[in-house]
């Protein structure tokens, strides 16, 4: 398969373009053509050289993922983009508005290897890692890419609701979707750069969010790096039995006292909180003893709790826990000095909330 242009950093492409012979200013009009303005006709652009264009499409052709189907919940704000990629794989990719930004929500691998039991990803297993040109094509295909082209492709499962009527660009991007980002680093880390680039998308390092499970050499890595990216960490238990109940291949590759030595580690080199996230589970994890826990164990850490009520998947029987367990959880770790938030709960109708991404493909 042909390398895609999606995959190239600016310097990259400007350096390409050098080698066959064309000055690495036209590097930047090509570019924007694809990052900014979503893109892939070559041909269109003015002012190219005799042949550029040729070239470029041949060697380094713009390959979209293929929007397969749309599904749009009934909150109106949230939609569900089943991707192909170009060996037929597929994976699933959201889009969330709220007041004043929109998000996408990107995956980073075809499945999951790290087993969490709740997670339908987890459940699905692991097929492959995505490429840098996948994981930049998901952002650009949902958010700013020429839908007419896809629109034929993309048949909706709802009637389109009027906050949904017009397409804005995404201004945040967490890496939540399907699989661990930390799995994939060097792919991942490349579209942070590609997508972050002002003379394309533009998108701002710390409106990033990357969201691992507790993969220790990538946390260490993220700080040795100096990454501008936001980090979340999925925790779920406060224990290492705990972690090793809920998330079994992780927590046992990397035990919880390594885990947070590798968060202290990042916030010390960045000077930056990290984002704890905790799905609640009713009678699981969701009892103020295991609030205390977790709170003793933040105490040394610059911490936010997200509180992530379970959402359903056909894999796991667990249930959500109740709005008022929620905010008693909450309570107890203001008395740590935690802050917290109960996570606004998007697009469940369409199984597009945290945790319920698959694609079978």
């Amino acid at each position: 398969m042909s390398e895609s242009l999606l995959g190239l950093s600016r310097l990259a492409l400007a350096q390409r373009l050098e080698s066959w012979g064309y000055k690495t200013v036209h590097a930047k009009p090509i570019w924007q053509h694809i990052h900014r303005d979503g893109r892939s006709d070559v041909a269109a652009i003015p002012g190219l050289p005799a042949g550029l264009a040729h070239r470029v499409q041949e060697e380094l052709p713009v390959v979209w993922p293929t929007i397969a189907l749309e599904t749009r919940s009934s909150d109106g704000f949230t939609r569900k983009f089943l991707l192909t990629l170009a060996d037929g794989r597929q994976v699933e990719t959201v889009l969330m508005r709220y007041d004043g930004r929109v998000t996408a929500c990107v995956s980073t691998q075809a499945g999951c290897a790290m087993g969490c039991i709740f997670c339908a990803t987890g459940q699905m297993g692991f097929a492959r890692h995505l490429s840098t040109a996948e994981i930049v094509g998901q952002v650009l295909a949902v958010s700013i890419g020429d839908h007419e082209r896809t629109k034929h492709h993309a048949p909706s499962t709802e009637h389109q609701h009027p906050a949904q009527s017009t397409q804005h660009p995404a201004r945040n991007v967490v890496l939540m979707g399907m699989g661990e980002p930390l799995h994939n680093y060097a792919a991942v880390m490349a579209a942070t750069e590609i997508l972050a680039d002002t003379a394309g998308f533009g998108l701002s390092p710390r409106r990033i969010t990357l969201s691992t499970v507790g993969v220790v050499p990538g946390i260490r890595r993220l700080a040795a790096e100096r990454r501008p990216i936001s980090l979340a960490v999925s925790l779920h238990a406060a224990t290492q039995a705990g972690r090793l109940a809920l998330l079994p291949p992780a927590a046992k590759a990397w035990p919880l006292d390594e885990l947070m030595d590798a968060c202290c580690e990042y916030s010390a080199a960045l000077d930056r909180h990290i984002f704890f996230e905790w799905t609640l589970i009713a009678g699981e994890n969701d009892r103020p003893d295991d609030a205390h826990a977790l709170g003793r164990l933040l105490s040394t850490q610059r911490a936010h709790v997200n509180l992530i009520p379970l959402n359903p998947t056909d894999g796991y029987a667990g249930a959500p826990t109740a709005p008022k367990a929620a905010r008693v959880f909450q309570d107890v770790l203001t008395t740590y000095g935690i802050p917290s938030t109960v996570r606004q709960r998007r697009g469940i109708d369409i199984a597009s909330g945290c945790g319920q991404l698959a694609a079978r493909s």
